[in-house]
């Protein structure tokens, strides 16, 4: 007698743009089963875009374009993209950008290698922008293969000149001990000089925030000293706006995801430094760091990210990452440097244009510095 019969009838690869925050909330749990069967960081969960949606400033300037391959009812590729008007120029960019140090697509391991550019395919034909711009690239970035010479994709992005650095802490160290004791002798002065500073004026304690520890002072204190930082140095952030609620969000995205690690410096119960950290794929990442400039002369931030790195060898895992931005004090403990590059594209004639100006500028700001006197050496 025969056996049954099986017709295999194979999934109907289909793409979607998605526009709109009822749309979002409801493809969330396949998004979410994709972000872990793809090892995908914290910034590319459907939960962290929704947070930054929901409280970014300036909204009616932005669309959500979010692209999906579906595999019949399970997705298979993600690449959250969201568009910015600025002086007429529709830019499409990384969903939550400004608040997202690595930007990458989704792709399940076991999908057709073919997917993450048939669904680039179907964001660019769907239009809503003038020019792309994708930038905090890891070496790795699933989206590079866009970038592949023999994809017809190539004319449509391309390397763009711009780039950023990300510093880590990587090395055989079995503890945070031995890690301490590898670094050079002003560095373990200064971190004990930081340190008997400090404990003269008071009580001294580092610790790190319980589940149950409240937050909002916390994060109320963080933004405080950003906000003093951020004035000192002419800069501006909408994560540290008084009364912003952009922050709270994203720190409780961390949180019910398991991963938010906050370590607080106190002296006599006042938060001196700050630094809310994330731990995934076995490492430590720096999300936001802070100080009080009162307690500047003893290196409280430096005395904390001393400590915390310590305590994450300890815990036995692999890596330290301080994230985005080549500040010196990153600099000064990395062990290893990754460049980030970026990638841009154009659609329409509105688009090629301001590609073309943009060119322009960097060509024109290439050429002002290879003109600039070199710094005359002095005679020995």
């Amino acid at each position: 007698m025969n056996g049954p019969f099986v017709l295999a009838i194979p999934r109907t690869r289909t793409f979607e743009v998605v526009t709109s925050a009822a749309r979002l909330a409801e493809i969330a749990p396949a998004w979410t089963a994709l972000w872990q069967r793809a090892g995908g960081l914290v910034f590319q969960h459907p939960d962290w875009i929704a947070a930054w949606w929901r409280t970014t400033p300036h909204q009616e300037r932005r669309t959500l374009r979010i692209g999906l391959a579906w595999n019949g009812e399970r997705l298979d590729g993600v690449i959250a993209l969201a568009t910015f008007k600025r002086s007429g120029i529709r830019l499409l960019e990384w969903a939550a950008k400004d608040h997202s140090d690595y930007g990458d697509a989704l792709v399940a391991p076991e999908s057709d290698p073919q997917v993450i550019s048939r669904l680039w395919q179907h964001v660019f034909d769907q239009g809503g922008f003038d020019l792309v711009y994708l930038n905090r690239l890891l070496p790795n970035a699933s989206v590079r293969a866009l970038l592949d010479p023999a994809s017809r994709h190539g004319k449509a992005l391309r390397p763009n000149n711009r780039s950023e650095i990300s510093y880590r802490v990587v090395g055989p160290w079995q503890s945070g001990a031995e890690w301490f004791e590898a670094l050079s002798k002003k560095a373990r002065q200064n971190y004990r000089r930081g340190r008997k500073f400090m404990e003269e004026a008071g009580a001294l304690r580092l610790r790190l925030l319980d589940a149950d520890d409240p937050r909002e002072p916390v994060l109320a204190r963080v933004a405080v000293l950003k906000r003093l930082w951020l004035a000192r140095h002419g800069r501006a952030s909408d994560l540290f706006d008084e009364g912003s609620p952009v922050l709270a969000a994203l720190v409780s995205v961390l949180a019910e995801l398991g991963l938010l690690r906050v370590f607080v410096l106190e002296l006599d119960n006042t938060i001196i430094a700050v630094s809310i950290n994330f731990e995934q794929h076995g490492t430590m990442m720096a999300f936001v760091t802070t100080y009080d400039p009162e307690y500047e002369r003893a290196s409280p931030g430096m005395v904390l990210m001393m400590d915390y790195i310590q305590w994450s060898l300890d815990r036995g895992l692999a890596k330290v990452d301080f994230l985005c931005g080549g500040e010196d004090f990153k600099r000064r403990f990395a062990t290893q440097s990754v460049r980030l590059s970026s990638m841009i594209g154009a659609r329409g004639l509105r688009g090629h244009l301001a590609a073309l100006a943009d060119r322009a500028v960097h060509v024109t700001k290439s050429w002002q510095a290879q003109r600039q006197p070199k710094a005359q050496t002095p005679d020995q």
